[in-house]
């Protein structure tokens, strides 16, 4: 039995308050284990001016961190969801999904005027081609500035008036405490979340029964159920940061509805559908969603920017 127990974060202000929530859920359940927690940067951490789909994209915020894992250097890593990759190495798996914070976006304001009553070529601050593509959709007019860093550093460049308004994950932003700041949280009718947005993921050795044993009881059900539906779209598509992707699962007792969005980034080209099913056809659900939208017109967006197999092919 390992008494001590050794957590892989990032060293973000977030990713620590995710981190210290784990390690502390873990000590009221195990007060015989000692938790602690072991601060990696990742590439995503060094690389802060340049646009994330310019460089490679979502395993930017765990590779370092799964080296760590493999190493046996930490027991288990805690990431956000939505930056987990689909596939991961060797001897690696994603042992849980914690139960999801709201997933829906916030917008941040400068004056506290809503999104779409700021006025014609406002300046809107995002790192996400996903946000991006969807406000343009709505709002053709508006000015997309890249917005890279932590939280507090976003905000800070939104009070220095860069932007008329930045928009971040609304789960990131209740965790710290800030939710006083947003000016209104954006419906997923307007913008569809990221993949697994507002949930958290644990990744252990596929091998260590100890750890996994230890943190099952992290794993949430229904938001599993969600987000792994959410994730096997993303897995046909073989989608990265590179291309905007957006998708969302929602369980009313045992039926799951799953939203699907591809686009291209100035939000001219939008392939949107919807599946429901049993829940746990989640997987299964998640791919012939993801079939539909390659149909409809996504591979023809895809295929443009990387290897994409065609619809009925995979």
């Amino acid at each position: 039995m390992k008494k001590k127990v050794i957590i892989g974060t990032r060293g973000s202000k977030l990713a620590l308050w995710q981190a210290n929530w784990v390690k502390s859920e873990l000590e009221k359940k195990y007060p015989d284990i000692e938790v602690s927690l072991e601060k990696i940067k990742t590439t995503g951490d060094k690389i802060l001016d340049v646009p994330l789909a310019k460089v490679g994209g979502k395993g930017l915020f765990v590779k370092e961190i799964e080296e760590a894992l493999l190493e046996g250097r930490v027991h288990l890593a805690v990431h956000s969801m939505k930056d987990v990759p689909t596939f991961f190495p060797d001897g690696l798996h994603l042992r849980c999904i914690t139960k999801r914070e709201d997933p829906r976006d916030a917008v941040f304001s400068r004056t506290g005027v809503k999104l779409l009553d700021l006025p014609k070529g406002a300046k809107i601050g995002t790192s996400s081609l996903r946000r991006q593509a969807q406000i343009l959709h709505l709002r053709p007019d508006f000015e997309i500035l890249q917005l890279r860093g932590n939280l507090d550093t976003r905000l800070q460049k939104l009070s220095d008036g860069h932007f008329d308004a930045i928009i971040l994950a609304g789960a990131g932003v209740n965790r710290l405490g800030w939710s006083d700041k947003i000016t209104e949280l954006l419906s997923p009718e307007l913008s569809l979340p990221a993949i697994g947005q507002g949930a958290l993921g644990i990744e252990t050795k596929t091998e260590d029964k100890y750890i996994n044993d230890l943190v099952a009881f992290f794993d949430h059900p229904e938001t599993s159920y969600a987000v792994r539906a959410e994730r096997a779209l993303l897995k046909r598509l073989e989608g990265g940061c590179q291309v905007p992707i957006a998708a969302f699962g929602e369980l009313s007792g045992d039926t799951l509805k799953l939203t699907g969005l591809v686009a291209n980034p100035n939000g001219k080209v939008f392939v949107k559908d919807v599946i429901a099913g049993p829940k746990e056809n989640a997987e299964a659900m998640g791919k012939e969603l993801a079939e539909r939208l390659l149909g409809m017109g996504a591979y023809d967006i895809l295929k443009d920017l990387y290897d994409v197999s065609p619809p009925g092919s995979a």
